[in-house]
C-alpha cells in the first residue's frame, strides 16, 4: 500500500509540474490575445472619436468628447503595453478600472454587473466581462516569464550586483 501511495503521488506531483510549467504560456497567449484586443478597440475609438462621443454623452458621462479620447488611448496604449508585459500589474489595474466602468457605464451591464452572485451568466455574458477578466488574471497572476517586466527585472538585478 504505501508504495501506491508513492507511486500515486510521484505521479500526481510530475502532472502538478507539467501543468505548471504551462503557466508561462498561458499568461503569454491572454496578454497577446487581449492586449491585441484591447489595442484594436482604442483605435476603433480613436478612428470615430464623433461616434464615441455621441455614444458616451448618450451615457450622460462628463466632457464625453475628452472621455472618449481618454479611454481611446487607455486601451490602445495599455492594449499595447499588456502584450509586451511591460508595467504589466500597473497596466492591468489601469485597464480593469476602465473595463469595471464600461461594465458600470451601460444601463444593461451595469444590471449584468450586478447579477455576479444571483445570475453569474448574465455577468460572464457582457461584452466587458472578457477584457476585465484578462486585467484581473494579469493583475493578480503578474506576466508570466515571457515579458518585458521578467527581462528588464533581471537587467535591474544585474545592475545592483555590479
Amino acid at each position: 500500500m504505501r508504495k501506491l501511495t508513492s507511486l500515486v503521488g510521484n505521479v500526481y506531483s510530475r502532472y502538478a509540474r507539467t501543468l505548471a510549467s504551462l503557466q508561462t504560456l498561458l499568461l503569454l497567449a491572454i496578454r497577446l490575445y487581449w492586449g491585441w484586443q484591447f489595442m484594436q478597440d482604442g483605435w476603433g475609438k480613436l478612428t470615430h472619436l464623433s461616434r464615441v462621443t455621441s455614444f458616451f454623452a448618450s451615457l450622460s458621462l462628463p466632457m464625453p468628447g475628452t472621455t472618449a479620447l481618454f479611454v481611446a488611448l487607455v486601451e490602445l496604449v495599455g492594449g499595447i503595453l499588456f502584450a509586451c508585459g511591460i508595467a504589466s500589474r500597473l497596466v492591468s489595474l489601469i485597464l480593469f478600472v476602465n473595463m469595471t466602468v464600461a461594465y458600470l457605464s451601460v444601463p444593461d451591464d451595469r444590471v449584468n454587473f450586478s447579477h455576479i452572485f444571483s445570475n453569474p451568466s448574465d455577468f460572464y455574458g457582457a461584452t466587458p466581462y472578457t477584457y476585465w477578466f484578462a486585467a484581473l488574471l494579469i493583475l493578480i497572476l503578474g506576466p508570466g516569464f515571457v515579458a518585458a517586466d521578467t527581462w528588464l527585472a533581471g537587467l535591474w538585478a544585474r545592475r545592483k550586483i555590479a
